[in-house]
């Protein structure tokens, strides 16, 4: 299941049943196949990630007997923080150097559907049956580090508070939004992403293209010392300080 970009979050009735929201974390998309014919991490894209993140496979090769297939979110937690820099270097790693990476910077999946268990399809499921059954590996601890239960809501507010630039920071993108009674439709279009937004000034130093729909702009900002920085200097000169 896809998402479709939104600039807030939805009505109540947007999507079938009752909104729920889950954390959007900034990571690679995957699908996670645990069965007794097939152990593979695949991307989106239907990239074998299984040599990349050897951990998360190997977590996967022991739940054979549960036959599960998880869609969640990649990440690479560093310095309290999601590093998604870090997680597109891991992504490229391949044999010892995948390997030494798992052990001493593990990945994790946040883990937000399933789509099988037991040779059993929940696709056709509505969501909150797929989030019970979930929910519910994770209480009896059948799936533990690293995977991670994806955190959920039913609390408009504590979505909102998600959207803070603060858990941005964290490595948060921002929301996705679901219906309590939404099938899991592979392919399509059905979850709502609302992304977290930050605003700060800036100096524009220069346009290429029309000023109406500019390519690119050369931006500059003040640092915490009151230096005006840009992408075009790396001597950024004093200046001073601005008047409120």
């Amino acid at each position: 299941m896809l998402a479709e970009s939104r600039q807030e979050l939805p009505p109540d009735g947007a999507l079938p049943g009752t909104l729920q929201f889950e954390q959007k974390a900034d990571g690679f998309r995957a699908i996670v196949f645990a069965r007794a014919d097939l152990v593979q991490v695949q991307s989106r894209q239907g990239t074998d990630l299984t040599p990349a993140f050897p951990g998360i496979a190997h977590a996967a090769a022991a739940r054979l007997d549960q036959g599960l297939v998880l869609d969640g979110e990649l990440v690479v937690p560093h310095e309290g923080k999601l590093d998604f820099s870090e997680l597109q270097h891991r992504a490229r790693r391949r044999g010892r150097g995948a390997a030494e990476a798992a052990q001493q910077q593990p990945a994790y999946l946040i883990v937000f559907e399933i789509l099988e268990t037991a040779s059993t399809e929940l696709v056709a499921r509505p969501y909150r049956e797929r989030r019970a059954i979930l929910v519910d590996l994770f209480d009896r601890e059948v799936l533990t580090a690293p995977y991670v239960l994806c955190p959920a809501t039913a609390d408009r507010a504590t979505a909102l508070e998600w959207l803070d630039p603060v858990w941005g920071a964290a490595g948060i993108e921002g929301v996705v939004v679901k219906g309590s009674e939404q099938r899991y439709a592979m392919g399509k279009r059905g979850w709502l992403k609302v992304r977290a937004r930050t605003t700060a000034e800036a100096v524009i130093g220069g346009v290429t293209g029309a000023a109406a729909s500019p390519s690119t702009l050369l931006l500059a900002r003040y640092d915490a010392s009151w230096r005006l920085r840009s992408s075009a200097s790396r001597r950024p000169r004093r200046c001073a300080r601005p008047r409120r």
